[in-house]
């Protein structure tokens, strides 16, 4: 029933799954996928076949053209798989009964000698991220996936899986089999803060622009690509008394409350500005170390009266507040401002480029200021003729952000600590250009505390899950904005 296809990965790590797979009972042929020449292959593989890599358009094209079972696996690791007991007829049976293009399943990642439990998340229509983990095996309806390779009108070096999965999503549902079917080694044991950033690596560049490139098609095969047209602003409404208000949420961050507050203090503007600082009921110092600078008529100190609000929730505080300016600027009560002009640069956008919201550059630190890896992040997919079409396929916006106020009022920020921002940026990229800075206007410090430094799979499993539900909501949104238009 199923022909696989394995990634060579040294002759002992494939002989062991050639066995495993073999033992199945419903497995046909196996292939090898080789980057470089092979002395031999196990027994009971059908051939090698020769690929440039693993995610490419030729590559992705040579397994269509070798796969003549029903199903066909793909295992994208380099390691020793040990598929379930009948997990392989698990997969078919839901593959069937789905009428599936493709399925996956959760697994155990073999870490030092253990197996720990790592589940995965559904594949929703917003699920458009690059970098959606699907674990390493794939199982594919053959006829679905010559179908979709059918199509492919571009040839990636990078793109060429990602494209394959956005096709086979167009003809047929991608179902998510959340049992534990199979065992493979974890090979990427660095913290969720160290990974959060790799899509933005200046590095990965030339493989973001494949990404796009793929993501921009599928978003017109479905109907919800955006033209570059937008709502132009007058910045006429209401009466403001500061031009300008920083916004900062903070709870516990006595280490570095106060350089945040400098910061904003310290800022140099031609326009009136006053800084509101949320403190959602802080136990650890950080309330006192706020009412050290309320002298200053600039500062407003609130504390909600709730005790439900996330870091949106009190952004929605802040920016309702009266005395909140025309346009309201993010800061993390981690962070600070690189120098002093960073508000006026900011404010000053606005208005040269006509926007609703703006989105900065910022410099990855160490807590004391040091740059680390991969250091500037200028968020280049933040394009003028692409950038809201692309955002629909990033996991986050770049920072600082800044809002026109009005606006922000009235459609409100999700009461959530993750994602928030996300969601404005797609909500607003709709119809209204996003301004871009491409100066570091914001140390963006990384330590421990960091609420995102060290996050388990769950609970990461859990951000990704509400970001993707978020594509979801604009995906839909988008595809009626389109359709009213026609």
């Amino acid at each position: 029933m199923i022909d696989c296809f394995l990634q060579w990965g040294g002759f002992e790590n494939t002989e062991a799954t050639v066995a495993e797979l073999k033992a199945s009972g419903v497995v046909n042929d196996i292939y090898i996928l080789a980057l470089s020449p092979i002395d031999r292959i196990p027994d009971g593989c059908r051939r090698v076949i020769d690929i440039d890599s693993l995610r490419s358009t030729s590559t992705v094209k040579k397994i269509a053209e070798s796969a003549n079972a029903e199903y066909t696996l793909l295992y994208t690791g380099k390691n020793h798989l040990r598929p379930g007991y009948l997990a392989l007829c698990r997969m078919t049976r839901i593959a069937d009964d789905s009428h599936a293009g493709m399925v996956y399943a959760d697994y155990y990642a073999v870490k030092e000698g253990r197996s720990v439990p790592s589940p995965v998340i559904d594949c929703q229509e917003g699920s458009l991220r690059d970098d959606f983990d699907f674990g390493t095996l794939l199982m594919f309806d053959t006829a679905v996936l010559k179908e979709a390779v059918a199509g492919m009108d571009a040839d990636y070096n990078a793109a060429g899986l990602y494209d394959l999965r956005l096709r086979v999503q167009r003809l047929a549902p991608i179902v998510h089999i959340n049992e534990y079917l199979y065992s493979d080694v974890e090979t990427d044991n660095r913290a969720t803060g160290e990974k959060i950033f790799d899509y933005v690596d200046p590095k990965n560049r030339g493989v973001q622009i494949e990404m796009e490139k793929a993501c921009t098609a599928h978003l017109k095969a479905v109907g919800a690509y955006l033209e570059p047209k937008f709502k132009d602003i007058e910045f006429n409404a209401g009466n403001f008394e500061n031009e300008a208000s920083v916004i900062i949420p903070v709870r516990n961050r006595i280490r570095t409350i106060k350089d945040a507050i400098r910061s904003v203090l310290s800022q140099k503007t031609s326009f009136p500005f006053n800084l509101i600082i949320i403190d959602n009921h802080s136990t650890d110092g950080t309330t006192e170390a706020i009412d050290e600078f309320t002298s200053d008529p600039r500062v407003v100190h609130l504390v909600p009266e709730r005790d439900d609000l996330g870091i949106g929730g009190c952004w929605n505080l802040g920016v309702n507040d009266p005395r909140c300016g025309k346009f309201a600027v993010q800061l993390d009560s981690d962070d600070v401002y690189s120098d002093e002009h960073t508000l006026e640069k900011i404010v000053k956008a606005f208005y040269e480029q006509n926007c609703a919201m703006i989105v900065g550059t910022y410099m990855l630190t160490d807590i004391d200021m040091n740059p680390i890896p991969p250091g500037v992040i200028d968020h280049k997919e933040w394009t003028p003729d692409n950038g809201r079409n692309n955002a629909l396929r990033i996991n986050g916006l770049g920072a600082p952000r800044a809002f026109y106020t009005p606006m922000l009022r009235e459609i409100h920020v999700p009461n959530t600590s993750y994602g928030e921002d996300y969601a404005l940026g797609l909500y607003f990229s709709r119809e209204h250009r996003i301004g871009r800075i491409y100066d570091v206007l914001y140390y963006c410090r990384r330590w421990d505390d960091n609420s995102d430094a060290a996050l388990d799979r769950v609970k990461m499993n859990g951000h990704n899950l509400y970001k993707d539900r978020i594509r979801t909501w604009e995906l839909q949104a988008r595809k009626r904005l389109n359709e009213s238009e026609r």
